[in-house]
């Protein structure tokens, strides 16, 4: 037999090395293996509940998969949006907004859309300076503290407001006062006072927090008056790679949302300790309960008015494409008759 030569055994370790690397990529993306981004707040109660019961893991391994779910933090469409394109998750979580901004720019190639709706949430814009009671009061002395400049769903609900107040061609006349603050932080500068951030566009507890915890706090806008009734603001979506490739490990995903809102409609209080527990957050339960058991707040998956953000933001250019009906940027399986 031959010595192999120095030459050869460099080709042999390269082709191992590539058939390595291979395999951890089809591995990496092997049916069960799901990468889930969430962000902060109450908001994310169904992944929380999901997470915590280990749902996802149930409904897979009905279907005969050995689920290994990963949950990872992030803050801010942008960041996620980037994550997701990456390859770094497969299932995104955040505003409506940056789906319709990434539903846009995969269309024709990755195509991601939504995967699901986690609820039906009002967002408040608050602030603590008494001189501001609508948008318009707003100056170049004041800072409107949001996830994602131009990119989250409070930023384009914001400038939808704006569009309807001074006209379109002004719908991004408040983005030089706004600054990208993860919720938590933007929360405490509201709470405390005496910071340039005179306006944080949240969302609940944090919202909440906000109007409990400072004297001066009140809300400028709703987000449920902007787009005209109760809307589906933070969803979940993916690409149409994943959902192809992994079809009962996406089937199982779904149906752990439908029985983690389920579970939350008939056990508020048990779903506000586990937000408690995953999220690490110091929140009083009361306020918690509060919110859950908050009329205007709905835990479903269907999706529940988007489609007129979707073409505002085509209207002012900020997409290409107009999106003219829910099924084109959600995945049908959560797409019933009530969906908009």
């Amino acid at each position: 037999m031959k010595p192999i030569t120095r030459r050869a055994a460099a080709l042999v370790t390269a082709s191992l090395t590539a058939f390595g690397l291979a395999t951890a990529s089809l591995a990496a993306h092997a049916e069960g293996q799901i990468r889930i981004a969430q962000q902060f707040g109450i908001v994310y109660l169904l992944l929380n509940v999901a997470q915590e019961q280990k749902l996802i893991e149930k409904h897979a391994k009905a279907a005969g998969v050995d689920a290994k779910v990963e949950f990872l933090q992030l803050s801010g469409g942008s960041a996620v949006n980037d994550a997701l394109l990456s390859g770094s998750i497969d299932i995104a979580g955040a505003g409506v907004g940056p789906l319709f901004t990434l539903w846009d720019r995969t269309k024709g190639r990755q195509n991601v859309k939504g995967v699901a709706s986690l609820g039906n949430f009002p967002y408040y814009l608050v602030t603590n300076n008494p001189s501001v009671k609508t948008i318009a009061d707003f100056t170049e002395k004041d800072r409107i503290a949001l996830p994602a400049v131009g990119v989250s769903v409070q930023s384009r609900v914001l400038q939808l407001a704006s569009a309807k107040l001074w006209g379109d061609k002004e719908f991004a006349k408040l983005d030089k006062i706004s600054v990208a603050v993860p919720h938590p932080d933007a929360a405490a500068a509201i709470i405390k006072g005496g910071t340039e951030i005179t306006g944080h566009f949240g969302n609940p507890p944090f919202q909440e927090q906000e109007l409990a915890g400072n004297p001066n706090a009140r809300i400028v806008l709703n987000s449920y008056d902007v787009l005209g009734g109760p809307s589906s603001a933070t969803v979940l979506y993916a690409t149409e790679k994943f959902r192809a490739e992994n079809p009962k490990t996406y089937k199982a995903f779904v149906a752990a949302l439908d029985e983690a809102a389920q579970f939350i409609r008939k056990n508020p209080e048990q779903a506000a300790d586990i937000y408690l527990k995953v999220s690490g957050a110091k929140t009083d339960k009361a306020l918690l309960l509060k919110i859950i058991n908050n009329p205007e707040v709905q835990f479903k998956t269907e999706p529940q008015n988007t489609l007129l953000l979707g073409q505002f933001m085509h209207r002012v250019g900020a997409i290409k494409n107009e999106p003219k009906a829910v099924k084109e940027y959600f995945f049908d399986d959560v797409v019933g008759a009530g969906a908009n």
